[in-house]
């Protein structure tokens, strides 16, 4: 990442502007044309350095449902399994920890019952019990990284 790179990133952790064209707004404020906006948080992308770029909604206030899973993945299939996991356009985001519980994951569906089909369905395929550790109660952090 160059320096344009992390102001673009520290900029969209704010979001974009609510207005009729926010990329001209994000280029203005970075300096640069909307099309080297676009290239570079495309290319920030495509090199993974940004895992999502895309609105973030409240699937239960929409209908839908989403909660948090664990599961235990011997070492040398953790990259597999996680292969696996990803693969469920459900699957919202996949992490490693250092626990027992090693991978942790959150599902995301348009409607509650979808959140067990998934859930099974990543247990027939990877062979792993899947912890599912629905929210009890939502508390917003509003965190930011500073790149």
């Amino acid at each position: 990442m160059d320096e344009l790179d992390r102001k673009l990133v520290n900029s969209l952790q704010d979001g974009l502007p609510v207005c009729d064209r926010p990329f001209d707004a994000l280029a203005d404020q970075t300096g640069v044309t909307v099309t080297e906006v676009l290239t570079r948080i495309q290319k920030l992308l495509d090199e993974k350095l940004l895992s999502r770029f895309g609105p973030m909604y409240n699937a239960e206030q929409l209908g839908g449902a989403v909660t948090l899973c664990a599961m235990q993945v011997a070492g040398e299939q953790f990259d597999a399994v996680a292969e696996m996991v990803n693969a469920h356009p459900e699957v919202a985001h996949n992490y490693e920890r250092e626990h027992p519980l090693n991978m942790w994951f959150v599902v995301a569906a348009e409607h509650p019952e979808q959140l067990a089909r998934v859930i099974r369905g990543i247990e027939q395929e990877t062979a792993c019990r899947v912890y599912d550790m629905p929210k009890q109660q939502e508390f917003y952090i509003g965190l930011k990284l500073a790149v």
